[in-house]
């Protein structure tokens, strides 16, 4: 990058160390701003942007340190370079671990301040390239907020598109953490309802009495403590949508009324006899299977069928394995501007510790570790070593199971069927025989067998008979 497309702003209370620094890099092209206190650079970089901070660490009111944490909060992706002398080193040093892009010790010449800049203003511009390539893979993957480029993901976003600019009513189903109030918010803020109510309840965390109150609202008197009219969820709903997250958990009642809102849209507040016209659309979600709850009586079946206009189905993790590596560089990026760090990458070794785990927690499980991770990181990359022990010994037995498959595959049905009867065969023994004390009647009574037969199977399978006492 030439220095004449270079814009440096230069901080430093030493007047005279700040007109020749300035004069310098000026007589070599760059484009330079001066200032004499950190104060006043901040507000320069207000009104003004350069591609390079070059900052004295030591200054009264507001050091280099602060003002490196200031210009991180506020300017992410202006690099720092700070200003040293020989007795404040250790300080500059801690400024790089904490963001600064490297430090000139006093007194500096000026090839070495021009190396800097220009290292520094290519790796500004890298990171911009990098962005910039970044959106458009992130308009790509992902619809309103959701993650992912696999095609169980690209059906839900069709679905979401296909539906979004109508009134139909919605049910999102999916394990826990899968994206389901994400996939309903998509769903509310992409369509033409964007600009109107969109209300979330969390019908599992309240309770049944109180959730009735709270979706329908109540007048005076209703009941012990109602002392004046309430508006309920569904009024502050009306015109845009509602987002009933957790369906499953509605009582019998609940459901009774909820049926009537989507079959007349009116309802009546709790003590109340007066209908309400109510439009609102209905979103729905849950983690429970509502057909075999159906079949068990517990929940409406004309409730069900009335909820299940549109069905979405989001994936768990583990049957979309491509988005994980998608998922993890997304949350990289969100961490490293929430906690202010340069974590860049995950290894090689750890990705496959990631697509291996099997993520019980599903996305919020990925994101919950990514953020650990990021704040525990002191590299720029997360290693293996630093995933936990449950989640390395999970991903080597789904390995080791995979493994075990494939070489299945290979063989014959015989031979695979060999192959699985001899496994057994050896764990069975071997765990009747540890329970049995080593004993091998007692072990030959216990598996039905008789002692010979049991004794020829320890010999077929090599399991060392002169290791275990006989009766």
């Amino acid at each position: 990058m030439a220095s004449e497309h270079i814009r440096i702003l230069l901080v430093d209370d030493e007047q005279r160390l700040l007109d020749a620094l300035a004069k310098g890099l000026g007589a070599m092209g760059y484009e330079v701003s001066a200032c004499s206190s950190a104060s006043t650079a901040l507000r320069t970089l207000e009104s003004e942007s350069f591609h390079v901070l070059v900052t004295d660490l030591v200054m009264p009111e507001m050091d280099g340190m602060a003002l490196l944490d200031r210009v991180r909060e506020k300017h992410p992706g202006l690099p720092v370079i700070i200003l040293t002398g020989h007795g404040t080193i250790p300080g500059a040093v801690k400024a790089m671990r904490q963001g600064a892009f490297n430090f000139i010790t006093k007194p500096y010449n000026l090839d070495e301040v021009d190396a800097n800049l220009k290292k520094a203003a290519e790796h500004a511009s890298l990171i911009a390239e990098n962005q910039a390539l970044r959106e458009q893979v992130d308009r790509r993957i992902s619809f309103a907020g959701i993650i992912g480029e696999s095609a169980p993901m690209q059906n839900v976003f069709r679905i979401i598109e296909r539906v979004k600019d109508t009134h139909s009513t919605v049910l999102i189903t999916g394990e826990s953490g899968t994206g389901k109030e994400l996939a309903a918010r998509a769903l509310h803020f992409s369509g033409f309802l964007k600009d109107k109510p969109f209300v979330t309840v969390d019908c599992a965390a309240l309770a049944e009495s109180l959730l009735e109150s709270e979706l329908f609202g109540h007048v005076r008197g209703a009941f012990t403590g109602a002392h004046k009219d309430h508006a309920g969820f569904f009024e502050a709903a009306h015109g845009g949508t509602i987002f009933l997250d957790e369906i499953g958990e509605f009582s019998p009642g609940l459901q009774t009324r909820l049926l009537r809102v989507l079959q007349e849209g009116e309802f009546t507040r709790v003590g109340d006899n007066k209908p309400r016209k109510v439009d609102v659309r209905v979103i729905a979600a849950t983690n429970r299977d509502l057909e075999s709850a159906v079949a068990r009586g517990s929940f409406r079946e004309d409730l069900f069928y009335r909820l299940n206009v549109i069905s979405i189905l989001m994936p768990p993790l583990r049957q979309r394995i491509e988005d994980i590596p998608v998922l993890i560089n997304h949350f990289l990026h969100k961490f490293n501007r929430k906690i202010g760090k340069r974590v860049m990458r995950v290894t090689p070794d750890a990705m496959e510790i990631f697509v291996n785990y099997t993520w019980p927690g599903n996305v919020r499980e990925l994101e919950n570790m990514m953020e650990r991770l990021v704040t525990f990181c002191d590299d720029d990359a997360i290693k293996a070593i630093a995933l936990p022990d449950e989640v390395k010994s999970k991903a080597s037995q789904v390995q080791e199971e995979q493994r075990q498959a494939k070489t299945l595959i290979g063989m014959t049905y015989k031979e695979a069927k060999a192959d699985i009867v001899e496994k057994f065969t050896v764990e069975y023994l071997e765990t009747l025989l540890t329970d049995c004390d080593g004993k091998i009647t007692r072990a030959a009574n216990r598996s039905g067998m008789d002692r010979g037969c049991f004794y020829r199977l320890m010999k077929k399978y090599g399991i060392e008979k002169d290791l275990l006492l006989d009766d």
